[in-house]
């Protein structure tokens, strides 16, 4: 089920996902008809622009800042902070720094 991640090995999921200068990078770890769980880091002033998702998305920032706009409300998150976009609902992310997320989205 798991993918693109070392098993058995105790880990820190923000260093399983490096920045590029001007990108948001993904890495998927779960892909399959119930769950889809990705690592997201942004650069700094970068976005995914908005969008609605077929489940419900819970992110959780892993390191640095990101913007969130859910409904047309805006959220500020920090490292260990947490955040549920409901299904359907339009959402974007913004690199308010650079920052790295785990992305998991239920369907």
């Amino acid at each position: 089920m798991y993918k693109n991640i070392e098993k058995h090995t105790k880990l820190q999921l923000k260093d399983e996902i490096e920045y590029q200068p001007g990108q948001v990078v993904s890495k998927t770890l779960v892909q399959n008809d119930k769950v889809s769980m990705t690592l997201f880091s942004f650069d700094k002033g970068e976005e995914i622009s908005t969008h609605a998702a077929g489940g419900d998305a819970m992110v959780t920032v892993l390191e640095g800042t990101g913007r969130f706009t859910v409904g047309g409300r805006i959220f500020i998150l920090k490292e260990g902070e947490t955040l549920i976009m409901p299904k359907d609902i339009p959402h974007a992310v913004y690199g308010e720094e650079k920052f790295k997320m785990q992305l998991v989205v239920s369907f």
